[in-house]
């Protein structure tokens, strides 16, 4: 029993250190036209603490209560997918500048969050308890992205660019 739950320590503190490397909220981010329900920086780092502890936790339930090798592959393949496709967000959103690319991602995110829950649900009951703040939080974070790109579109240089050359001869 000791054994899972020591590795879902150590991914979740593989995952959340990764994404805080991966999260620049530098100057860029200060700029950018933001909703007033935003939440503050600080907020971030502790929900998404809890939030993968939370799934840690619905982890390593599946895990001792279904020591069956299948059992094992299915958790496996299911957080596998959700970790990768939770690492995605923050390059997308903070390093590459687009917003907008992040938005297309959501979805993906949100469908293999709902993936664990429907998947781990017959291991052990608890499991879609635990990942529920998860579903949660991504839905909220999800309109929070959506807000931001509507307030500050476009993304990319080449949009920008001509977003501007409008606005000017518009002013002439």
């Amino acid at each position: 029993m000791t054994v899972p739950i020591l590795v879902a320590v150590l991914i979740t503190c593989v995952v959340l250190g990764v994404g805080g490397a991966l999260t620049d909220v530098g100057n860029w981010y200060k700029r950018l036209r933001k909703p007033k329900w935003n939440p503050p920086n600080w907020v971030f780092g502790p929900a998404w603490t809890l939030i993968l502890g939370l799934a840690a936790w619905a982890g390593v339930l599946a895990w001792i209560h279904n020591p069956d090798p299948a059992a094992h592959l299915r958790i496996g393949i299911l957080f596998g997918v959700n970790i990768v496709l939770h690492m995605l967000w923050s390059p997308l959103f903070f390093n590459l500048k687009r917003p907008d690319w992040a938005m297309i991602e959501i979805p993906f995110l949100w469908v293999s969050i709902l993936a664990l829950i429907i998947g781990l649900r017959p291991l052990t009951p608890l499991a879609p308890l635990l990942l529920a703040p998860y579903l949660a939080w991504v839905s909220f974070a999800s309109f929070l992205n959506l807000t931001i790109v509507r307030l500050n579109a476009p993304f990319d240089a080449k949009a920008k660019a001509k977003a501007r050359a409008a606005t000017r001869t518009a002013a002439r």
